[in-house]
């Protein structure tokens, strides 16, 4: 794998973390739970709140990474281009920027919107608080 496919892969593993996985192993067993972490070397995974095909719950399970067959994430996150579009509508060109490899959303190089909320203050980190909100309330259970 070469080495930017390879940072892709983590990063994109990385954005998992924290988010609803379910897990296929060889044998056919089934894990769900939240992706608490990984182990970069085998791929291996550590669930939290996990629940098995049979209804069983374990607070962790670590599962080796040469018995995965796959995982895949279940719970829905933010469309962040779809927000950013969003916000683009309200602020003049330019002023909105997409940072796609860091799922960052820029407004006038000081607000910033990720999937876990806006930081900043002052009335643009408000306005585009209240575009954030909206767009929450609208995607409803779809967006995490």
């Amino acid at each position: 794998m070469s080495g930017i496919a390879s940072s892709n892969f983590f990063r994109d593993l990385t954005a998992v973390v924290g988010k609803k996985i379910k897990v296929n192993l060889e044998g056919g067993k089934v894990y769900t739970g939240t992706l608490k972490s990984y182990e970069t070397n085998t791929l291996s995974l550590c669930l939290t709140d996990a629940e098995d095909e049979g209804g069983n719950i374990y607070s962790k399970v670590f599962i080796k990474g040469d018995k995965i067959i796959d995982f895949f994430q279940i719970e829905g996150g933010i469309n962040l281009r779809e927000l950013y579009m969003e916000i683009s509508k309200v602020f003049p060109p330019g002023d909105v920027e997409f940072l796609e490899d860091n799922n960052v959303i820029l407004v006038l190089k000081k607000v910033k919107v990720t999937e876990n909320g806006v930081e900043g203050e002052g009335p643009v980190a408000r306005r585009v608080r209240e575009i954030y909100d909206r767009f929450m309330a609208e995607k409803g259970a779809s967006a995490s």
